[in-house]
């Protein structure tokens, strides 16, 4: 195998993972961190080139995925993964480059008016669906995939943020929208109220702008089961794969058994005349449930194998050790938090939420994850390579003295304890605390170190550890559960603008009352964040932009509403033969369009 940039550790970043690593336990609580910007951990990408044709990727999970297989509906880093094989959205990324978009459905760059108002997309021809749509794909066909994100059953949960001042689209039910026009079958053309077309063209590379036909999806939009589309179930593919299916096109059972397996198979309509994407695989085989360790020594030790999970401390030891060449650390995986529910006693009280975050060990939640090469302790929530970072104060911070410690200040914990009104420092109140977190490993360690901080302070806690599609859907994204903090929360930029960061997390008009599908999990709705953001989403100058963004980080963190608690590099584990092209702009996953088998 090539020894690619994203493949290979230099010998002095091995000395000092292997020393980090065999050192995490006593590391000092007062570290800032440096990590992120070390050479030893800021791996670049592989583009993929040059790779061999033919072979299966397994990769081995033992979580289920955390939102469903909807290009409509999905917001997930693992769903994305897997979707980038199978649809083609307007424009994406390269693996190798999370910065510049290129077309992919979309024939040239997005025109956007000078006015900002109006943008404009042409789709290239020779696109056809999978069977047994078998079509060429046409602009209304985006337009309705666009369209239906705004219904109910399909409830994406981006669609009002990059879309939003679309004209109609306040009023959007997921019928048509009149501000989406399509003159002819390969234009299609978006009209504004507000002059955000840069920042909607931007958002064109999330799966949302995928094309669906409109003739498989709209019985199943129309008739929910359990108030989601089924549209899943019976997908169309535009992309060099597709789900395994039965004749008719249903999927699910075959290519999708949740809580088990995912399957990917060739396209047999995919062209690559179209497609620039090499799309070496045969396919791709998503396993799920198996027992971390185990799926760990499985893929270091076997062959054409990723795992697809964060990997335990012990495995990140295992290979940095013995199996150099088969781990990488991908940064600007996004941030982690804990997000505290600002709307459900007894946190709906900032200085109940400041005294949790100053009592809890954030140092001691990245060393279970296997210490600071997993990236630094976080201060606030915009990560390092994303426009704002500096301007809402770096590595430093914002200055916020609740979160000045990363080991976590007893004494600081007291004083807001005391400012709110209890003057021992110990919470006597009537509340039982609901904390609910990943039952996965590293993630449940992560969640008991916030519940112990919970606890320290006076709370009784009622924890629950469950999969992460149901701490999701059923608690952190559903308002009526009442959560009142969720621990593995995670959020990586949508496209290269702070905006994507922060918006969806943390604006008040983010927050959906339909259970399941609800991005702002703190129900943070301050007038005055959701005024500056309002305003910051008109800012067109770079410069002016990373300030008024990174300003809005400093307000988000100084209201207490979550734990910022790791910023982080991901890790990915391979078997030797596995080359993996890493997903800079998705968390370091390995795209299965451009990645091969020796």
């Amino acid at each position: 195998m090539p020894r690619s940039v994203a493949r290979t550790l230099l010998a002095g970043a091995l000395t000092l993972a292997l020393a980090l690593l065999l050192t995490a336990c006593g590391s000092g609580g007062d570290d800032k961190g440096g990590s992120t910007a070390d050479s030893s951990t800021a791996v670049r990408g592989d583009n993929g080139a040059g790779g061999s044709r033919g072979g299966v990727l397994r990769v081995i999970t033992e979580e289920d995925l955390d939102s469903p297989l909807d290009s409509g509906h999905t917001y997930s880093a693992s769903t994305f993964n897997l979707l980038s094989g199978t649809v083609r959205p307007l424009f994406r990324y390269t693996p190798d480059n999370p910065e510049r978009s290129v077309p992919d459905l979309a024939a040239a760059p997005a025109d956007v008016s000078a006015d900002g108002r109006t943008v404009t997309v042409r789709i290239r021809r020779g696109v056809r669906y999978s069977p047994p749509v078998n079509r060429e794909v046409v602009a209304r066909d985006v337009k309705y995939a666009i369209e239906r994100g705004f219904n109910p059953s399909v409830a994406s949960g981006y669609a009002g943020v990059y879309y939003g001042d679309v004209i109609g689209a306040d009023r959007a039910d997921g019928g048509p929208i009149a501000g989406i026009t399509t003159p002819d079958d390969q234009t299609i053309v978006f009209r504004l109220n507000r002059p955000t077309g840069g920042i909607l063209a931007e958002a064109l590379v999330l799966p949302l702008s995928a094309p669906v036909p409109p003739e498989v999806a709209r019985r199943y939009d129309a008739r929910p089961v359990g108030g989601y589309s089924t549209y899943a179930a019976h997908q169309a593919a535009t992309g060099p794969y597709m789900f395994d299916a039965r004749a008719d096109g249903t999927v699910q059972g075959v290519g999708i058994v949740p809580g088990r397996r995912y399957v990917l198979r060739r396209n047999p309509n995919w062209d690559p005349a179209t497609d620039d994407r090499p799309a070496y695989l045969d396919g791709l085989e998503w396993s799920v449930g198996n027992d971390p360790n185990v799926a760990g020594r499985q893929v270091l030790d076997g062959n054409g194998m990723n795992l697809g999970d964060t990997p335990t401390a012990a495995i990140i030891k295992r290979a940095v050790q013995q199996s150099p060449d088969q781990i990488f650390f991908s940064p600007g995986g996004g941030n982690r938090y804990a997000a505290i529910n600002t709307q459900v006693a007894p946190f709906d009280d900032a200085d109940l939420r400041k005294a949790v975050i100053a009592a809890t060990d954030r140092d001691q939640m990245r060393l279970v994850r296997g210490g600071r090469l997993l990236g630094d302790v976080a201060t606030h929530f915009l990560y390092p390579g994303v426009p704002g970072f500096e301007e809402a104060g770096g590595l430093e911070g914002t200055g916020a003295d609740f979160l000045a410690a990363p080991s976590g200040d007893p004494e600081v914990a007291r004083k807001y304890m005391v400012a709110a009104g209890y003057p021992d420092g110990r919470y006597t109140g009537d509340e039982t605390i609901t904390i609910v977190g990943d039952s996965g490993d590293p993630s449940d360690k992560d969640a008991e170190l916030v519940d112990a901080a919970v606890r320290s302070l006076g709370f009784r806690t009622r924890l629950l550890l469950v999969d992460s599609n149901t701490m999701y859907g059923r608690y952190c994204q559903s308002p009526s559960a009442r959560v009142n903090i969720c621990p593995n929360i995670g959020m990586s930029r949508d496209f290269a603008d702070a905006q994507t960061v922060l918006d969806a997390a943390f604006n008040g008009t983010s927050i959906s009352r339909q259970d399941g599908s609800n991005p702002n999990i703190s129900q943070l709705d301050d007038p005055a964040i959701n005024a500056a953001m309002k305003r910051a989403e008109l800012v067109v100058d770079p410069q002016e932009r990373a300030q008024a963004w990174g300003r809005i980080d400093q307000m988000i963190t100084e209201t207490g509403a979550a734990i910022p608690w790791l910023w982080d590099n991901q890790p990915v584990v391979s078997s030797k033969d596995v080359r993996c092209a890493n997903q800079l702009w998705n968390q370091g996953h390995c795209d299965p369009a451009f990645s091969s088998l020796r």
